[in-house]
């Protein structure tokens, strides 16, 4: 018994630091600007997690907390049980204020990446993120719906960066209420 607790207090730094990692060849943007980041964007498209599983009309809010963080609510509907599902959580950056690399926390100490690889810096138009490896992967926008350049240009790079696109979920934004 004690073995195992003291190979889990020395492991838990080891898989904490894992889940804040990020995919080979995926680069957070420099000259990123968190005030210009802050408010409502839409998820256009991502891969599947049990998470937003069966969840239509997802946005992600982002507005500064009191102790220097970032607080993000993240909401969707559930057209099979016909209500809001929302969740929220904190983040806070990962190396320094001016890359889009933050960890995000929904459940206690446990983080996740959140890797801003591709972002309009001219208006804040458009996000490309990636999660701590491969798996997760959204496509975020200021609107429900983007040119479809933009959607290309993001299946493109996704894909040369080792995501599977071909599993990519297109979110349905038709103002449940």
């Amino acid at each position: 018994m004690l073995k195992a607790k003291l190979f889990f207090l020395l492991a838990l730094p080891v898989m904490l630091a894992a889940c804040t990692g990020k995919p080979d060849g995926v680069v957070a943007v420099k000259g990123f600007e968190l005030h210009r980041y802050l408010g409502t964007w839409y998820e256009i498209a991502r891969l599947d997690h049990s998470f937003e599983r069966g969840l239509d009309d997802i946005t992600a809010e982002y507005s500064l907390r009191d102790d220097g963080g970032v607080k993000v609510i993240n909401r969707g509907f559930s057209r099979e049980d016909n209500e809001w599902q929302q969740a929220e959580g904190k983040a806070w950056f990962v190396k320094d204020a001016d890359t889009g690399y933050l960890k995000v926390s929904f459940f206690g100490p446990f983080y996740g990446s959140y890797i801003i690889f591709e972002l309009d810096k001219k208006n804040y138009q458009y996000a490309f993120i990636s999660g701590p490896d491969t798996s997760y992967l959204w496509l975020l926008a200021r609107t429900p719906r983007v040119d479809n350049k933009i959607t290309e240009q993001f299946v493109k790079q996704a894909r040369q960066l080792g995501f599977d696109t071909s599993k990519l979920i297109y979110v349905k934004h038709d103002a449940a209420s």
